[in-house]
């Protein structure tokens, strides 16, 4: 009321340059008034899903996160998680396994207080080499012990089943493979295509290892490569390549097919086929969260992955990424197909670690990184 009292009294007489200036002045008025406590920030987008209230004071911690989980899938939750706390993440985006790696190498002078994975390897492998803190027991609490290390170092926050995307133009669906192990046969000869460096493929090759026997592993892969498989870098190139028709099939997580199929429509000509169940694979992976060793906030790192777990999180992750809820009793959107496969149950994920670097050697003997 006062800016338009100002406003309306400056004659025809004042100086157009004093005018001017009054009416920015009131423009910032304005604007200082509808930034006030009364209309406090809120969230747009998916952050909004998780969080609608309005956001809290900034605090002074600043949590640094080192992410192998994409900022496109992670990054919605941090903005809720800031919103809601007022406590800042500092986020340094990378694949996990070159996260793990590098986190190996800055030991205890890491500035990083948490650590995501997109698969329990790479943070298994940082618990091998003592650089993980341990987690509170109402932490681990809230998922199956399954889901959490046996050190309590690290715990999952969602999962991912192992499936083959294939083509819906060239692939009849009377021709899909009962198992990963059916793909070294002749049938299968030049058309398929394995994301040998991912970090989530290099975590199902330890799991297979573990099950079969390095041997066995090792020549299936090898098999694989003399049958002309093809190495992509990472899932979603394999689901975009199988849309286009590019190749006849393609081992992935099956949410990067959801995705592309929910952006895309009836022109993603690509669909999702599961292994019989007990198939190596149908295999379930989580995700993993964890604290440095080297975190001198480990009361805010625990809040964060606390908050990876609660209910409006878990609901983001089926709902909006397409992936497994594993915590706050939160069920899976319809249209995932059903986690029903024995073996999902019976999966050390705490092996995975210690053979981090045994996995990649055989891989990259395999010849499959050059093809």
């Amino acid at each position: 009321m006062v800016v338009t009292a100002i406003v309306s009294g400056v004659t025809k007489s004042t100086n157009s340059r004093t005018a001017r200036a009054l009416a920015l002045l009131a423009a910032l008025a304005l604007v200082a008034t509808s930034c006030g406590a009364d209309d406090a920030a809120t969230l747009e987008g998916p952050a909004a899903d998780i969080y609608a209230g309005t956001c809290a004071d900034a605090t002074d911690t600043t949590i640094t996160v080192y992410s192998g989980r994409s900022e496109e899938l992670v990054g919605p939750v941090f903005d809720a998680f800031t919103c809601e706390t007022g406590h800042a993440i500092a986020p340094r985006w990378g694949g996990s396994t070159d996260m793990a790696l590098l986190l190996g190498e800055e030991g205890e002078r890491s500035a990083a207080d948490v650590f995501l994975s997109r698969s329990p390897g790479p943070v298994g492998f940082l618990e091998g080499k003592g650089l993980l803190a341990p987690l509170d027991a109402d932490l681990l609490d809230l998922v199956d012990s399954s889901f959490a290390s046996d050190e309590g170092t690290w715990v999952g926050f969602s999962g991912r089943q192992r499936v083959a995307v294939y083509s819906t133009d060239t692939v009849e669906p009377g021709e899909l493979p009962a198992s990963v192990f059916d793909l070294t046969g002749e049938a299968w000869r030049d058309r398929v295509a394995i994301p040998a460096t991912n970090g989530s493929f290099a975590d199902w090759f330890t799991v297979l290892r573990e099950q079969f026997g390095n041997d066995a592993a090792a020549t299936w892969l090898n098999d694989m490569v003399a049958n002309g498989a093809r190495s992509y870098p990472n899932n979603r190139s394999i689901v975009e390549a199988a849309g286009r028709g590019e190749i006849d099939l393609g081992l992935v997580n099956h949410y990067y097919n959801y995705q592309e199929a929910a952006a895309l429509g009836d022109s993603h000509r690509a669909a999702n086929h599961g292994f019989a169940n007990n198939d190596i694979g149908a295999l379930l992976m989580v995700s993993a969260a964890s604290i440095t060793s080297s975190s001198n906030n480990v009361e805010a790192s625990t809040q964060l992955l606390t908050y990876l777990l609660s209910e409006p999180v878990q609901q983001y992750f089926t709902t909006t990424t397409f992936e497994y809820p594993i915590a706050a009793g939160v069920d899976a959107i319809d249209g995932l197909a059903p986690l029903d496969a024995a073996a999902f149950g019976s999966i050390d994920f705490n092996s995975l670690g210690g053979g981090f670097e045994e996995t990649n050697a055989i891989i990259e003997a395999s010849g499959i990184l050059n093809q």
